[in-house]
């Protein structure tokens, strides 16, 4: 897949300068939480996991039942207990990203969270099978790009 761009809505992008990125709780605790969907994409079988930043929420799809998704509050990322629902599992044969390149990937949707207090990412997501990092930002656009493009280009491209 090429890159892919979606403008959201007019009005949020019109008002977005009257706004700023305000710390979540996922924010505070956001290198734990990149540890524990790293060790859940390489070893439990979520093939696809989506960060909602704003919200402190995750919404993970195990290859074990993938026509369901799980949504997880960051209590629960967080929690040791959670862990047991994601039985250990071997890394998806047919992903299209190595299992080494999941935390470049985490790491760089950290940055785009950061990095600007006006534009910044509000979620992104990883497939390993498609290849696919999903980006939401403040301005209400959509960016879908496979994983290398995405990690090939730094955060002053998306300013």
């Amino acid at each position: 897949m090429t890159w892919l761009q979606l403008r959201g809505d007019p009005a949020i992008r019109q008002g977005l300068f009257n706004q700023c990125r305000a710390e979540s709780d996922m924010d505070r605790s956001i290198d734990s939480v990149l540890d524990i969907v790293d060790m859940l994409m390489r070893e439990r079988g979520i093939f696809h996991a989506k960060l909602h930043f704003s919200s402190s929420r995750a919404t993970l799809w195990t290859a074990a039942d993938p026509m369901r998704y799980r949504v997880h509050v960051l209590d629960e990322i967080l929690a040791p207990e959670t862990f047991p629902a994601y039985p250990e599992s071997a890394y998806p044969g047919e992903a299209c990203v190595p299992p080494e390149r999941i935390r470049p990937v985490l790491e760089r949707l950290k940055e785009l969270r950061q990095m600007d207090e006006n534009i910044y990412l509000r979620a992104g997501s990883l497939n390993v099978v498609n290849g696919l990092v999903g980006l939401n930002f403040s301005c209400d656009g959509s960016h879908y790009l496979h994983a290398e493009e995405f990690l090939s280009r730094d955060t002053r491209f998306w300013l």
